[in-house]
């Protein structure tokens, strides 16, 4: 993928997550069913997940030689995401930086600004990349281990996905009514 379809995919992935956010009631956005985060907490995740990623992107590049250089080419948007998956399949979880706190419905439009303005940094900051150098600096991630920028920027637009469909499916909204009440108190 090139850097222009990298951003389509990126803001495409913010973009529908946050739409998907507006679809739900304060009480849909705030409760977490079995124990699970709730859609306000999955909304603070993706924030937390874009800060370093968007840190990386606006470092000098000098500094990211820290991290060594990539061993091999930048694998796939695909290649990423099934590495993601496994990992999970693994037992992979979140580490403590990432992990939400409980999320209150008077939060959404501030948290819903902060996923925008992520968003819109990323893109920008993105366009100061070449082509080259996104498959030429890495950055660690806590379950991928070292990763070049293009993997990286794979990895969120697929993350963001993920926590959408997690959210998708829990929401089920063609559910019947009663079905949703029972799935909400129980």
């Amino acid at each position: 993928m090139n850097k222009q379809a990298i951003k389509t995919l990126l803001n495409t992935s913010f973009t529908d997550f946050s739409t998907f956010i507006d679809t739900l009631s304060n009480h849909r956005f705030v409760v977490s069913p079995e124990g699970k985060w709730s859609a306000g907490q999955q909304l603070d995740h993706l924030i937390r997940s874009a800060k370093p990623v968007n840190k990386a992107l606006g470092s000098p590049k000098f500094l990211l030689r820290f991290f060594g250089k990539p061993a091999a080419k930048s694998r796939s948007y695909e290649q990423m995401k099934e590495a993601y998956v496994t990992e999970l399949g693994r037992g992979g979880v979140t580490t403590r930086p990432y992990i939400p706190p409980v999320t209150e419905a008077d939060q959404r439009e501030i948290l819903q600004q902060q996923m925008h303005a992520q968003r819109d940094k990323m893109i920008a900051l993105l366009d100061k990349w070449t082509e080259e150098e996104l498959d030429k600096y890495q950055v660690p991630h806590p379950l991928l281990g070292k990763i070049t920028i293009r993997e990286c920027l794979y990895f969120t637009a697929y993350h963001n996905h993920h926590h959408l469909h997690t959210l998708q499916v829990r929401e089920k909204p063609n559910q019947p009514w009663a079905e949703q009440l029972e799935r909400a108190l129980f």
